[in-house]
């Protein structure tokens, strides 16, 4: 981590606070004095201030200098044990030492491969836009049909493997060896993770999903549309898209990366879940580079494409709202303006602009939830969102192995395909922020911490939603249908319906805009690595030249109209990643399996607990009120480590030697001292 402040980043934050203060009153004006916009200010000028102001304010956030006591964990740890090493690390320098050798430092496959191959498609789109449109609908026919076995199976395998991992003994291995201490606190990695996997659809699908169910019910419910027996099953159905199911995906996929770097010295690469299989030596094969490949172009299509829907759709709620009318030019001006800041936010690093964005993002989607609960019909949403739980924690298994056409395809087996489009830079980015946390931990984190805050948010949004429309507070199906059945503008007119209306819009463009900006920043730091020769840490060149090329996809698509093709192309990517991820899981699991044994399961735990404050109390025959107060010797004891600052890859060329010896001393002592080594966390 970089903790100086340099004489460019001070210029641009005292050149963006006025701007940030200027431009914040036209925006709130606009929000809430609605006739500003079009009198005051023309409808364009007001979306562009709009983008001025969420731009600098989040820029300004990321440039804030970061103090050198801010986060002891890695670096301290770095410092005392050179074979500890900082991951995601940006090489800062100046501008003719970055230039130069910037071509000498890139993966020339990796680097290349995406590129022409994303450039290939776009001139085929322009060349035969008709063949090719039907080429990528025939691919994706069979793909979504023919393999939806392999999606469904997946993702069902992988929350059988979650569970196995918190329950299980290899539950309690540590990443990084038995003294790595995390490098985040709790409350940051949850925020870094959950920010940087979710982007903005969950804004706009939170009110949208379970309106389209109770307008067409799932089969497995077998409900009549529109109907208040429609209502439980719409919302359970949503629970279970953005569920444990969902997010499992990316943790099948980050949990090895995660313990073949930490322990075994691997390079920081999604390849790397092939360590099992071709060994440690053998990562720079062509097998481990089409991986990189693979992991590179489905972030830059996925993210791509998303930045250019999220524009779309932003600007289709400004004009329901305003009637703000903007044509291709809104849609560039928003997508230049994310560009800027995530690119702003990666070159910072994790520790500065990353982490920042990450905490506003889960504190404005926190106040929002809170906010919108107590103004809203909080007795509807209680209750139907209980009966939901429940539906989903009892037909869990069913609705994992449900099977029944087109509904499903077209949801189920396209939202998990969507999610492993993601897994590769969403894993690897898990991957570089736990070392130091036990594998229950990062998966209780991943996978059940996340899924928890996602599914408070759909039972909220889309309780609300559904309450408003189901007792005809409002209408929102006629207003999704008047702007061609998207789901950007569902949520304009429930939190039109409820006081503190104009509070709530800000708050809900605002959550779009940190969102997608996050995910961005974080794609984009993880491409740059990705694309960088092993051994190097990508330069800040590096890091804006590809979210820069994110940015020209997200506009490609806007100014050609191709987005749902790009898009399909960009989730077909699920398919080969779904395999990896079955192997990622055998690999690690036969891994663990041979070189981490003596460990405990979570009855193991308890029961050694209980042993031993059975051992230790029971001689001293403390007073009943003294034993109230002791605890076990192995309890649970708070994490040490404050704010981190592993926001960088430093080279890990080859240093998984001296790592693995440490490994292996380690377990070889804690063996011998009967598995004394408890979950510190």
């Amino acid at each position: 981590m970089s903790t100086r402040d340099t004489l460019v980043e001070r210029a641009l934050r005292a050149t963006l606070v006025p701007v940030f203060v200027l431009s914040g009153i036209v925006v709130v004006s606009g929000f809430f004095f609605p006739w500003v916009v079009g009198s005051v200010v023309s409808g364009r000028g007001w979306v562009v201030v709009a983008l001025v102001f969420f731009g600098t304010g989040l820029s300004w956030l990321a440039l804030l200098p970061a103090r050198a006591d801010d986060a002891p964990g890695a670096d301290a740890a770095a410092a005392q044990d050179p074979t500890v090493r900082r991951l995601l690390y940006i090489r800062h320098g100046r501008f003719r030492p970055v230039v130069l050798p910037f071509v000498e430092r890139q993966d020339r496959i990796v680097f290349w491969v995406p590129i022409i191959g994303t450039l290939a498609f776009f001139l085929a789109w322009i060349g035969a836009p008709n063949a090719t449109g039907a080429a990528v609908e025939a691919v994706t026919g069979f793909v979504f049909t023919d393999l939806a076995w392999l999606f469904l199976a997946t993702v069902f395998l992988s929350v059988l493997f979650c569970a196995a991992l918190v329950v299980g003994p290899w539950g309690s291995v540590r990443l990084g060896g038995a003294d790595a201490e995390p490098s985040y606190t709790y409350p940051t990695y949850f925020a870094l993770f959950f920010a940087a996997g979710i982007a903005a659809g969950i804004v706009f699908w939170g009110p949208a999903e379970s309106l389209f169910h109770y307008r067409t019910p799932p089969p497995y419910f077998d409900a009549a549309p529109r109907s208040a027996a429609a209502i439980d099953g719409a919302l359970a159905y949503a629970l279970f898209h953005w569920g444990v199911s969902a997010w499992s995906t990316y943790l099948v996929v980050g949990l090895p990366i995660a313990y073949f770097v930490h322990d075994r010295g691997a390079p920081l690469r999604v390849s790397t879940v092939l360590a099992p299989f071709v060994g440690l030596d053998r990562l720079d094969s062509w097998w481990a580079r089409a991986v990189d490949v693979l992991a590179v172009f489905a972030t830059v299509g996925g993210v791509g494409t998303s930045i250019a829907f999220v524009g779309r759709q932003f600007l289709v709620g400004i004009e329901y709202q305003w009637d703000v009318i903007t044509g291709a030019f809104g849609p560039i001006a928003l997508v230049v303006g994310l560009t800027a800041t995530a690119v702003i936010a990666a070159a910072t690093g994790v520790h500065r602009g990353i982490r920042r964005l990450s905490g506003v993002t889960i504190a404005l989607f926190a106040a929002f939830v809170l906010v919108l609960l107590a103004v809203g019909p909080r007795s509807f949403v209680l209750e139907r969102g209980g009966r939901a739980l429940g539906i989903y924690v009892v037909e869990f298994v069913p609705l994992s192995l449900f099977r029944d056409g087109g509904w499903v395809v077209d949801w189920t087996v396209w939202n998990w395909a969507w999610w492993f489009s993601w897994a590769p830079f969403a894993g690897l980015f898990l991957a570089a922020v736990s070392r130091g946390r036990t594998v229950r931990t990062v998966t209780v984190t991943a996978v059940g911490a996340t899924a928890l805050a996602s599914m408070t948010w759909f039972l909220v949004m889309g309780g609300t939603t559904l309450a408003l429309q189901h007792a005809g507070r409002a209408n929102v199906l006629n207003a999704v249908d008047a702007y061609g059945g998207s789901e950007a503008v569902a949520g304009f007119p429930i939190l039109a319906a409820l006081p503190m209306s104009r509070l709530l819009l800000l708050a809900f463009l605002a959550l779009i805009v940190v969102f997608i900006a996050t995910s961005a920043a974080v794609s984009t730091l993880v491409v740059s690595v990705l694309a960088t020769k092993r051994g190097h840490a990508p330069t800040t060149g590096s890091i804006v030249l590809w979210g820069v090329i994110q940015g020209v996809v997200a506009a490609a698509v806007l100014l050609l109209g191709n987005a749902q093709a790009l898009q399909d192309v960009a989730v077909l990517a699920g398919a080969p990643v779904a395999v990896l991820a079955v192997a990622a899981m055998g690999g690690l699991a036969a891994t663990f399996r041979r070189d981490e044994r003596g460990h405990r399961s979570v009855v193991g735990e308890l029961r050694h607990a209980l042993e031993r404050r059975e051992i230790t109390l029971v001689p001293e025959r403390p007073d009943l009120h003294d034993m109230g107060s002791s605890g076990p010797a192995g309890r649970d004891r708070s994490d040490p480590a404050s704010d981190g600052t592993e926001d960088g890859m430093e080279d890990a060329e080859n240093g998984g030697t001296n790592t693995e010896n440490r490994r292996t001393n380690a377990r070889i002592d804690d063996e011998s001292a009967a598995g004394n080594r408890s979950d510190r966390e």
